[in-house]
């Protein structure tokens, strides 16, 4: 299913061990409504609290109808970004994230993100702002994105366009 690193639905997330997510929002995400209108999610919080698990089930819910997904970590995404510019392939490859109509990179902010790899990261956002649906999970506050991407003036054009048509989900409660 379009590289889901597992399959774990909505129905299988616990919502009483993570209380202040509000069951009602998540589910009308799995409602995938919020595709038609290119909107994005942002599941924010430290390690373990359940943003891959969410994020993951609402890509599989895309798939089961039939809405192209792809799930990607960021750091091989940036990998792949980066190995396509010294091909010469960096448009093939862009156009190919753009594509989907739902895009889930996972993990931003586990590992900090170089200058080029920044670049490539905002002309693939770039392409999908207003266009298709990304879903983003984060370890870390979107203030602190300009550390992360090593550049602060590029990191606010990202978020801009991240944030800009997005649900903005802050999971505050204790790992699993």
């Amino acid at each position: 299913m379009y590289n889901l690193p597992y399959e774990k639905t909505l129905a299988d997330f616990d919502f009483s061990y993570q209380p202040e997510i509000n069951q009602g929002t998540i589910e009308d995400l799995g409602s995938l409504r919020f595709t038609q209108e290119n909107q994005n999610i942002l599941f924010i919080g430290t390690s373990g609290v359940g943003k891959t698990h969410l994020a993951t089930a609402i890509g599989i819910e895309g798939c089961k109808q039939g809405i192209s997904t792809q799930f990607i970590r960021c750091s091989d995404l940036i990998n792949k970004l980066q190995t396509a510019r010294v091909q010469g392939r960096s448009e093939e490859v862009l156009r190919r994230y753009a594509r989907f109509q739902i895009l889930i990179i996972d993990e931003i902010g586990y590992l900090p993100i170089e200058s080029v790899g920044a670049k490539l990261f905002f002309q693939l956002i770039e392409r999908r702002y207003e266009r298709k649906s990304t879903i983003i999970t984060t370890n870390i506050p979107l203030s602190k994105w300009g550390n992360t991407f090593s550049d602060k003036m590029l990191a606010n054009a990202i978020l801009d366009r991240l944030v800009h048509h997005a649900k903005v989900i802050r999971i505050t409660g204790r790992s699993y």
